[in-house]
């Protein structure tokens, strides 16, 4: 059958098989167990497989920048080395183990990956200078404004994007990664992400998860400043993020907004994607549950 869709052929991702309905559960190690550790949470897999849960997302797991870091322990989106493992988690072994065991249980595992920006002590900056957006006066800059630990990458080089191709080439073939989720990815030009895709897919079948959304702002801009087109989903990214639909949800719950908003959202997703494209439709996550409250205290007791 024909998709009916105006713009279907310009979806061209195959989606990995297991990647059909899945149901995406966030990992924030640091906080997981008491331990912080690959090791302590492998001990919760099996759980999380009887629960249900298809894909694990693992948040950033690299060293932290020290400089200009915010909080005791800084954010794990200030990544100071695409190479390295925090050792608070434990070691690369620890999560090859961790990777192979879910694989074993029939799950999947993908890495948060920021590709957009790194902290402001990361090696790259000194060997170089040229790969980072730097201001009129030659000061480098933070994607947005109050991001402060961090500044921003230049994709209008083309070692960088070998590089940073590379960097996510490495943790697939090392440690048997499934797939990444992407931080702002909607920052970082869409050709390479375009680009990257078939690097990892020579490697292994893929699934990338793009944190944005073209049918609401997405990573700190406004209605006036986010890009609605970025064309992500056509031949990168296997799925972006439901933020439209998250909030109406949660305007509803508010009484805020008639249920029968979502017959109006339903009608923009199906205007603006053919069938076969994914977005994901999320109770919570970290940057929700840090910003917005819990999924309890926004929607309500079960």
């Amino acid at each position: 059958m024909t998709d009916p869709h105006p713009h279907a052929d310009r979806f061209t991702v195959a989606h990995p098989e297991w990647a059909a309905n899945a149901t995406i559960y966030e990992v924030n190690l640091r906080n997981y167990t008491p331990e912080g550790t690959f090791r302590a949470f492998e001990a919760h897999l099996p759980r999380l497989a009887k629960m249900g849960v298809v894909i694990v997302w693992l948040m950033p797991i690299h060293p932290i920048g020290a400089v200009g870091r915010k909080g005791l322990l800084g954010s794990p989106y200030a990544v100071q080395d695409y190479f390295g493992v925090n050792p608070e988690f434990g070691t690369l072994d620890d999560l090859k183990h961790l990777v192979q065991t879910a694989h074993d249980l029939g799950l999947k595992v993908i890495l948060d990956w920021v590709a957009n920006h790194t902290s402001r002590d990361n090696a790259l900056l000194d060997q170089h200078p040229d790969w980072y957006q730097h201001d009129a006066v030659g000061a480098l800059v933070p994607p947005v404004a109050d991001w402060t630990d961090v500044v921003a990458l230049d994709y209008q080089n083309r070692e960088l994007r070998t590089y940073m191709t590379e960097a996510l080439c490495y943790w697939v073939h090392q440690a048997d990664l499934d797939g990444y989720r992407c931080d702002v990815a909607g920052l970082v030009p869409t050709d390479f992400w375009d680009e990257a895709r078939p690097a990892l897919e020579a490697l292994k079948p893929v699934f990338m998860l793009a944190e944005w959304d073209e049918l609401y702002p997405s990573g700190g801009l406004t209605w006036e400043e986010f890009n609605s087109d970025t064309h992500l989903l056509e031949r990168a990214f296997d799925m972006s993020f439901g933020l439209r639909l998250h909030y109406l949800l949660d305007h509803i719950a508010e009484g805020k907004n008639p249920l029968a908003d979502l017959d109006e959202y339903l009608a923009a997703e199906r205007e603006k994607y053919p069938p076969s494209v994914y977005l994901m439709h999320f109770t919570s996550n970290h940057d929700v549950n840090s910003w917005d409250g819990t999924e309890y205290e926004r929607l309500g007791p079960l």
